[in-house]
């Protein structure tokens, strides 16, 4: 309940997640077929990369700000203009997942955007403003994978991007994916992840594949070797039940963003397919 993100808004990790989530969204999309979206922990929506929380960390200066001053260039930046137009749309502030899914689907698609902590949730209704195809809940994240599967649809993907604060949190992630996948187990489902102790975070998503039971993507990103102490240098997403065409993409995209945030070493791009 304690978790701002206006402090890490447009940081690496940010650029990381939400280019991912631009082309899933675009890959859900270019099915006639109406799909939800369902953000398990959707913080506030837009953030003021100007304001007192951002310009206290000044973290989007190694993030967004460095992306828009080198892009990367030829397929890689093909992949990447969804993400871009939604950036430019909402610029100087910095969207958040919300605004992104709103901006990239379509007007028979729905969503359900869920966050606890009271002031988060005040300002996440005003940046969604009176858009018929969404529902803003203050609910908690964990319970809503409880509550809101099955959609109606039948076609959903689920972003679970909790802050990590509690150590219990990646429990309460393998729990979650095990009860979502008993709901809905056609559903697209992306959980982030910080990494700052591999050996630890390895085993964390391994038990969350497991309980999944589900071709799943492994994608991770670090601009930076991890630390156990100190700042967040490297991150993840699993995708479960993947889009056809994802790990193509990312094999694309995710080294270009590495080369433009921190430089080239591919090494430090991992796409991995789980069966």
């Amino acid at each position: 309940m304690n978790y701002r993100h206006g402090y890490h808004a447009g940081n690496f990790a940010d650029v990381f997640k939400h280019a991912v989530l631009t082309r899933v969204l675009t890959l859900m999309g270019a099915k006639d077929a109406a799909f939800r979206v369902i953000d398990t922990h959707a913080g506030a929506g837009r953030y003021d990369l100007g304001g007192e929380q951002a310009t206290a960390t000044q973290e989007a200066d190694n993030g967004i700000r460095r992306l828009l001053k080198n892009l990367p260039q030829g397929a890689a930046l093909d992949l990447l203009q969804p993400y871009l137009r939604t950036v430019e749309r909402f610029a100087p502030a910095y969207p958040g997942s919300p605004l992104i899914v709103q901006a990239l689907t379509r007007t028979r698609d729905t969503m359900v955007f869920c966050e606890l902590h009271p002031e988060e949730f005040a300002a996440l209704e005003l940046s969604i403003g009176r858009d018929r195809r969404v529902k803003a809940l203050s609910l908690d994240g964990w319970t809503a994978l409880k509550s809101l599967l099955p959609p109606k649809e039948r076609r959903g993907v689920i972003l679970i991007d909790p802050p990590y604060e509690d150590p219990l949190e990646f429990r309460r992630a393998t729990e979650g994916m095990e009860e979502a996948i008993h709901r809905f187990a056609t559903g697209v489902y992306l959980i982030w992840y910080p990494i700052k102790n591999r050996h630890d975070t390895d085993a964390a998503i391994r038990r969350i594949v497991r309980v999944a039971g589900k071709p799943s993507l492994k994608l991770e990103f670090e601009i930076a070797k991890p630390q156990a102490d100190g700042p967040l240098q490297a991150t993840g997403m699993l995708a479960v039940n993947p889009p056809w065409k994802l790990k193509e993409e990312c094999e694309v995209l995710l080294p270009a963003l590495r080369q433009s945030l921190a430089g080239m070493n591919r090494e430090a791009v991992r796409v991995e397919a789980i069966d």
